[in-house]
């Protein structure tokens, strides 16, 4: 499947003569047309996320989630052997205790970019995923890692804890004793350990997980967007809470999108035998 991006959309962080760190590519090809690919773009610090690289990931994360023409998400890395570090500990190391707490917030809002994006979203993970960087691609809904990845929250190592929701995210994914074992350990996964263990969900060959992501993306995009989208949101609002009030959030998103013009246009393209052209509304 051809993958080459148009043009990107910067996602800068701190003005126009800074690096964008972030990038936002969208796809000329009719199967990918409907996908956004975040690619976070810090290679010589392994995208180690810094205070500027924080406020890219926000702002490119904004711009996709106010884009109705998009279905489906891949976050990806422009570095061949790291996905993302995690922190810039470097950038911490000069810190006060001020100026963590300052940034904290602005941390938050990366991390949260990732995980309130309203449409599908699949983390193509090649090389190293660590801390912070794993917590984006747990963010995900869906982890592709390529086999020579290692994925890991090996935060209680330097005296912090996961987060960027790490200690709540792989317990969801996991199980608590899965979990527990994994970030008390400060454990570094190889990506058949990761896929054994539920903490991503399909091993690839060594530097094709990005073009395996984009092929679900594709997929993915394929469908009804206003399906997609209150999906999403059905499972994710439901995850947490008993069966019955999850079968009520079911059942409003189901009233959402029962009465969309993309349920009539899915309708009658399965009983012309065609394929849907969704309205999206």
């Amino acid at each position: 499947m051809p993958s080459t991006p148009t043009a990107p959309d910067a996602a800068a962080s701190e003005g126009a003569q800074q690096p964008a760190l972030v990038r936002v590519e969208r796809f000329e090809t009719p199967e990918l047309a409907h996908v956004a690919e975040i690619v976070l773009d810090r290679p010589e610090a392994m995208n180690a996320v810094s205070t500027a690289m924080a406020r890219a990931i926000t702002a490119a994360t904004a711009q996709v989630a106010a884009d109705e023409s998009v279905r489906c998400v891949v976050l990806t890395s422009s570095h061949e052997r790291a996905f993302c570090v995690g922190a810039d500990l470097k950038e911490r190391n000069s810190f006060t205790d001020a100026d963590l707490m300052a940034q904290r917030p602005v941390a938050r809002a990366a991390y949260g970019g990732v995980l309130g994006l309203p449409v599908p979203a699949i983390a193509a993970v090649d090389g190293f995923a660590l801390g912070g960087g794993f917590e984006l691609a747990l963010s995900c809904d869906v982890v592709v890692a390529g086999e020579g990845a290692t994925v890991g929250l090996p935060e209680v190592g330097v005296g912090v804890i996961p987060g960027g929701g790490g200690t709540q995210l792989l317990v969801r994914r996991v199980g608590w004793s899965r979990a527990a074992r994994a970030i008390f350990s400060a454990a570094r996964l190889p990506a058949r350990e990761a896929l054994e263990l539920g903490a991503v969900d399909e091993v690839v060959p060594a530097g094709t997980a990005r073009d395996r992501a984009l092929e679900l993306a594709a997929t993915i995009a394929a469908n009804s967007p206003v399906g997609l989208r209150s999906a999403k949101r059905a499972m994710r609002l439901g995850a947490d809470v008993d069966l019955a009030a999850g079968l009520e959030i079911e059942d409003a998103c189901w009233r959402a999108t029962a009465f969309s013009g993309d349920r009539r246009e899915g309708v009658a393209a399965f009983a012309e035998k065609r394929r849907p052209v969704w309205p999206g509304r």
